[in-house]
């Protein structure tokens, strides 16, 4: 069996500066992956008290565990945050990721959606979007993706289509810390 693989994660600006690093991140091996997610050839990561590094140089700890999942092509990405009275979502319209050589990329359009547990989704920084959407000159292609891709998360949200399932969030989880547990 393939063991986990430690990954970065980072996020860019359409510009092409950093955004965000998230430096110690846990890729699971595909024969762990769940039917669904492996039907959608999705990349699954967890992390655990990872440092975060902004763009100016400073460093953070994440509180709470993470499971992220990127879905090859699609213009979001999802990270179901497991905090104390259940999972907490959050979703980053951005474009699809790049991985080569345990670096994860994408490039970061501002738009997020919130889905708190057992509360309703809700679109957020709807005003940093705008603002970058004309300092970096976003082509009306990438508006027509980012529209596209903040459309189809929403969907999927509604439908309460995977990955948005508490329990799966946990077997990922649950797997990468037996693992780690046992190294």
């Amino acid at each position: 069996m393939e063991d986990f693989r430690p990954c970065v994660i980072k996020s860019f600006k359409h510009d092409g500066h950093l955004h965000r690093m998230w430096l110690e991140n846990w890729l699971v091996p595909d024969e762990l992956l769940l039917p669904e997610h492996a039907a959608q050839s999705m990349r699954v990561l967890i992390n655990e008290q990872t440092p975060i590094q902004e763009s100016d140089g400073k460093q953070w700890i994440s509180r709470v565990p993470a499971v992220s999942f990127f879905i090859p092509g699609q213009w979001y990405n999802i990270v179901g945050l497991m905090e104390d009275h259940g999972t907490r979502y959050y979703c980053n319209v951005a474009s699809p990721l790049f991985f080569g050589e345990d670096i994860l990329t994408y490039i970061d359009y501002d738009l997020d959606v919130i889905l708190p547990y057992g509360g309703k989704a809700h679109v957020v920084d709807q005003e940093e979007y705008e603002h970058h959407k004309a300092l970096y000159h976003y082509s009306a292609d990438v508006q027509q993706k980012v529209k596209e891709g903040l459309d189809s998360l929403l969907a999927r949200i509604e439908r309460k289509q995977s990955p948005f399932e508490q329990e799966a969030v946990a077997y990922y989880y649950e797997a990468w810390h037996k693992h780690m547990s046992g190294m």
